[in-house]
């Protein structure tokens, strides 16, 4: 089902409700949105396959430019909202977006776009008013009918997964068959395992552009629920909309815990949290501790999975199957979990190896055939890897010991450290750079920069804050160093190749000695 269903059967049930503001979008109003922005988009020569990149904070006409793209047969590319304009134009050249559609409040990022090197990109719309080289969305769309396209057919997202290679990589999927109304066997299965059904009242706490969220605010709409989106994530606030709103159902990163746990106890007993019976977790590994004292506090509601935008295959666990089996991600959901050796061989329980699904959803990484190569099974069973190392224990239990090479996971964001080595090694007092991630209590990890440089005589203060500046011209802030320090000399292999672990173990050991 999709938001046209329900808007025939419960018009004035609010599809969206915006956090801060209050503003409230019934699925009557997300119905007639979305059909005025796919009509725009056929009248534009959009056609099935085709794809649209949004560019916007959280806000209310993100929903319904999804919904516009999921009705017409489309390809959806949302962005994370705080990456440059030169990251942004990669993603769009990248994607072969032949729409873009932002908001007022990125005007800095969207205009400053070299959009002569972007010549398909026809189309290009900004939300609250238009802004230079952008038509005025409100304007474009009132002009177009509320009903149906007469060729509807389902369209799905194409998120970006980086690679410790450098540039982000789409994750590209086969559009599903059928019309948009038909019943989801994905969504469907939400039903069992969350409890998801119609009216329920879901918190997106987290920005929309990512994997995560953006899945379940989609499904929520499938189902006929109620999305509460937060503009920006504070934990009391967070509390205070799950009482009003009465919420049901939630999704959550550790970092998140984290933060709501710093809460005093008057600020975390202060609302009524009773509605509330399931917390959806994941996106990075969850201390064990943080988890403990959340279900102490909300109870057994709290589920974890572990997963990939590639929809490769996930595992899953509820609070008591976690208390039983601390630290696990839990067991195979969709497809079978395999531990796979430096050899290429299976392994046997508890030992540690590369984790790998089958029987899991196909993917391909947009126009990078060697890395879509290299996340299958070398031995060609026709398995698929995230990259991430673990072990299953005797009863098939998953634990996540390591992450994709050398990926550091701050505040439940991915970021890639070679896209950060790559800028920092334009700036010519850098002779070499390792950047990796070192701990931080409250979003997990925190980019580090090691750098050797030119001159060694020249390394300090000065020029650390210089290098982070440098950073901040090219990169979105999160993906910036908190910190630079300098070496004579980086550990490479007589290979050339850069011994990274020598440094994060030495960051950690010093961390762990201060904790």
């Amino acid at each position: 089902m999709y938001p046209g269903t329900h808007a025939a059967t419960a018009p004035d049930r609010a599809a969206v409700i915006m956090g801060r503001s209050g503003e409230v979008i019934t699925y009557r109003e997300l119905d007639e949105r979305s059909n005025r922005l796919a009509h725009l988009f056929r009248s534009a020569g959009l056609q099935r396959g085709d794809h649209v990149a949004l560019f916007m904070e959280n806000q209310p006409r993100f929903m319904e430019v999804v919904w516009a793209a999921l009705r017409s047969g489309l390809y959806i590319t949302a962005i994370n909202s705080h990456l440059t304009a030169e990251e942004t134009a990669y993603i769009l050249g990248d994607c072969g977006a032949r729409a873009f559609v932002t908001s007022r409040a990125l005007a800095e990022v969207a205009t400053g776009i070299d959009w002569s090197d972007l010549p398909d990109v026809r189309t290009r719309l900004a939300v609250d008013g238009a802004i230079d080289g952008f038509e005025a969305y409100e304007s474009a769309v009132e002009r177009q009918p509320t009903t149906p396209i007469d060729d509807e057919s389902n369209g799905t997202t194409m998120l970006y997964s980086s690679g410790t290679t450098g540039r982000p990589k789409g994750v590209l999927r086969a559009l599903p068959e059928g019309a948009p109304g038909d019943p989801d066997p994905r969504t469907l299965a939400l039903g069992p395992i969350y409890g998801f059904r119609e009216g329920m009242v879901y918190l997106s706490p987290a920005p929309m552009y990512h994997a995560a969220p953006l899945a379940f605010s989609i499904n929520v709409h499938r189902v006929g629920g109620t999305v509460v989106i937060m503009e920006r994530f504070d934990p009391p606030h967070a509390l205070e909309l799950i009482e009003r709103h009465r919420v049901t159902h939630s999704q959550w990163v550790p970092t998140m815990f984290v933060r709501l746990l710093r809460l005093s106890e008057e600020e975390r007993t202060a609302f009524d949290l009773s509605s509330h019976e399931c917390a959806i977790h994941a996106a990075a590994p969850c201390p064990v501790p943080v988890k403990q004292q959340m279900i102490e506090w909300w109870g057994p509601i709290i589920y974890e999975y572990y997963a990939g935008t590639e929809g490769n295959g996930s595992t899953g666990i509820t609070s008591e199957e976690w208390l039983a089996h601390p630290g696990s991600v839990g067991r195979a959901r969709a497809g079978a979990v395999h531990i796979v050796g430096p050899d290429g061989e299976e392994l046997g329980p508890r030992e540690e190896g590369a984790i790998y699904f089958s029987g899991g959803g196909e993917f391909e990484y947009h126009n990078d055939p060697e890395k879509t190569r290299d996340s299958r099974d070398p031995k060609g069973r026709g398995w698929s890897t995230l990259g991430d190392v673990g072990y299953l224990d005797e009863d098939g239990w998953l634990y996540l010991t390591d992450r994709k090479a050398h990926m550091i996971i701050s505040g439940g964001v991915n970021i890639y450290p070679r896209e950060i080595e790559d800028v920092l090694i334009q700036h010519p007092a850098v002779g070499d750079v390792a950047v990796f991630g070192i701990p931080n209590e409250e979003f997990g990890e925190e980019v580090k920069a090691v750098v050797q440089p030119m001159d060694p005589a020249a390394a300090d203060d000065a020029l650390a804050r210089e290098l982070m500046a440098h950073c901040r011209e090219h990169l979105a802030g999160y993906k910036c160093p908190r910190s630079v320090d300098f070496r004579d000399e980086l550990p490479r292999l007589p290979t050339g190749k850069l011994y990274k672990r020598i440094l994060v173990d030495e960051y950690k050991a010093r961390a762990a000695a201060t904790a």
